[in-house]
């Protein structure tokens, strides 16, 4: 099991949960611990220290503009043989199909490793980004801890075929991801695994291996909320006993999750320029038609002008801006669909 946390410099809340495992695993004895934790707080030590005067933003890589986690090494783009090597371990028993795939997958990032090591040597975020997916390449379970860059609330990202461990985070909302680009972290250790799966059904033999990733959002950004971490942490206890990493006494317990299809969070941006009055509280449950807020304009040489917005659809309001000044076209909040 791989736990990370602070990917993005303003997401902090993750390294709070992870102390409060520190603590809590450190009363476990030997016949508690049935599995091998790796533990990484402030994983982008670059990405924390991008502060200017009290504001801090740390999801892009000042070097090249990147967000930090859209940078990944996806082992399906270099991988040209997946149907052949599927083609070899169809009478394979799972656990020896992942071996030898693990395998494969360690000696091609191996050759990537070694390119930092070579004269032209990498630029940074390939530096940073082969440093981190080292750390977890022989696990099984990995899970990414993020908030909101701005003030949000607590849901979680799930793979299509992995739904049915999503109730042990004890999380109400979910976004479902049917496909994914194999850039940010959690679809970068999945991918493979998924695209090895599908090629074994289109042979003709359905598995699915005991692989999970997960990114887990907690709360907002430079903001350490109780809540938050008291949710992070039940949860992420509950899923290390559900999934066999840890033996509890205490019953696995699972709460009812709405997942939505990603193209269901519906971002609002400001039409024009101005000051948000009047908006919606975060985890706000609104209707079609609710006033969202009100946006206060002072064109040049008119009179001042409030213009209301209205949500397009019903749904969860998940996310709002930390400022409401805003020039055209910026970021407002967000909404769950329903």
């Amino acid at each position: 099991m791989y736990i990370q946390a602070n990917l993005h410099g303003a997401e902090i809340v993750g390294n709070a949960i992870i102390y409060r495992l520190m603590e809590w695993l450190a009363t476990l004895d030997g016949e508690q611990l049935q599995g091998e934790i790796w533990l990484v707080p402030h994983c982008n030590p670059l990405s924390a220290n991008q502060r200017n005067h009290y504001f801090t933003s740390g999801r892009f890589n000042s070097y090249d503009g990147r967000d930090w986690n859209r940078i990944f090494w996806d082992y399906t783009k270099v991988c040209s043989d997946l149907e052949d090597f599927a083609q070899t371990q169809l009478t394979l028993d799972a656990d020896t199909i992942v071996h030898n795939f693990r395998d494969r997958l360690k000696t091609a990032f191996k050759q990537e490793l070694d390119a930092l090591e070579s004269p032209p040597s990498q630029d940074t975020s390939r530096h940073y980004r082969y440093r981190l997916q080292s750390l977890c390449l022989d696990a099984d379970y990995l899970l990414d801890l993020h908030s909101s860059s701005n003030q949000g609330t607590d849901y979680l990202f799930c793979f299509a075929s992995r739904q049915a461990s999503a109730p042990y985070f004890l999380l109400e909302w979910g976004i479902l991801m049917d496909e994914c680009s194999g850039e940010s972290f959690d679809e970068a250790f999945m991918k493979p695994w998924l695209a090895l799966e599908k090629t074994l059904a289109k042979l003709g033999r359905n598995l699915q291996f005991h692989l999970e990733s997960w990114t887990l959002e907690y709360g907002g950004g430079m903001q350490m909320q109780p809540e938050s971490i008291a949710l992070g942490f039940s949860g992420i206890k509950n899923y290390l006993a559900a999934q066999g990493v840890v033996k509890s006494d205490s019953s696995i317990a699972q709460r009812t999750i709405k997942l939505i299809a990603k193209d269901q969070l519906q971002r609002y941006y400001a039409p024009r320029g101005g000051t948000i009055l009047k908006r919606v509280f975060l985890k706000t449950q609104v209707k079609t038609g609710q006033l969202l807020y009100e946006l206060l304009s002072f064109p040049k040489g008119q009179p001042p002008s409030i213009l209301p917005i209205y949500a397009e659809a019903t749904g969860f309001v998940s996310d709002l801006s930390t400022n409401q000044a805003v020039n055209q076209g910026e970021y407002v909040l967000a909404l769950m669909k329903e």
